[in-house]
């Protein structure tokens, strides 16, 4: 088992799923290397780590993104449970730091992909 692909953010410490989902299904996604999510207003590109922990898919990560157009970067982490959902934690430099959970996407509610143009400008 992996922590490869796309998640859906099914749930998060600080705010209900409302207002996780503000701008669309919230998600997370490794590949890699690299990733991405979406919460409420904020997008990130993550740069990630896979170690192992305790014998499970773990991965760290830090990100550069965006709050409401505002720059913003972070920290975070992520684990695959026996359950086969993730658990993690997000983390925004200077600001909020919440636990999230995260279950496989359904095929129907994928978000749509972001352009590689916009990510790549983005991470300069």
């Amino acid at each position: 088992m992996s922590v490869e692909g796309k998640w859906r953010i099914a749930e998060m410490d600080l705010w209900d799923q409302e207002a996780i989902d503000l701008v669309g299904p919230a998600f997370i996604e490794f590949s890699g290397e690299g990733g991405q999510f979406r919460f409420i207003a904020v997008d990130g590109w993550m740069h990630c780590h896979h170690p192992n922990r305790n014998g499970r898919p773990y991965v760290e990560f830090t990100w550069d993104g965006n709050d409401e157009c505002d720059p913003v970067s972070g920290r975070g982490w992520a684990k695959l449970q026996k359950d086969g959902s993730l658990s993690g934690r997000i983390n925004i430099h200077h600001g909020d730091d919440s636990g999230f959970k995260a279950v496989p996407f359904e095929k129907d509610e994928r978000p749509a992909p972001r352009s590689a143009s916009r990510a790549k400008r983005r991470l300069r």
